[in-house]
């Protein structure tokens, strides 16, 4: 039965029980819990990012730009994909797009319409955001252009 995995333990005198540190005087490790009086490793932790007085990488680093982190994430398609993807009459959403190719993912803030090419033929087109060029193409051509 020994030979089992349910059944292994370790050798006698292998393993030894964990040493409870500030425990009070009577245990031998109370007070200063084996970490000596005072300085650095007598506290319980180090902050994030010290690097033992040495200047931080944080702050060795050069600090360039700006990032706006609530600018819009548009998947973006042009018109003129859109026109040698699609027929007449059918409806242009993010899953339609999606499935023929024309955008690999949708963005956060989905997709957006750009007025490059064109479009000669009647389409429903729904889409988060259009320029003003493929607005104006898109209802030219006697489609529709809807903003979901």
């Amino acid at each position: 039965m020994a030979n089992e995995l349910s059944h292994l333990s370790p050798p006698p005198g292998s393993t030894r029980k964990r040493t409870r540190v500030g425990r009070g005087e009577g245990s031998g490790k109370g007070t200063s819990a084996g970490r000596g009086r005072k300085g650095q490793w007598s506290r319980s932790t180090v902050r994030p990012g010290f690097e033992g007085g040495q200047m931080p990488l944080a702050r060795r680093l050069p600090k360039r730009g700006f990032k706006n982190h609530f600018a819009k994430q548009y998947s973006e398609v042009r018109l003129d994909r859109i026109a040698a993807a699609f027929s007449e009459g059918e409806v242009v959403d993010a899953e339609a797009l999606k499935a023929r190719g024309l955008v690999r993912k949708v963005a956060r803030d989905g997709v957006k319409v750009l007025g490059n090419g064109g479009i000669s033929f009647a389409v429903t087109v729904r889409a988060a955001a259009f320029t003003a060029s493929a607005k104006a193409s898109i209802e030219a051509a006697g489609g529709s252009a809807e903003v979901v």
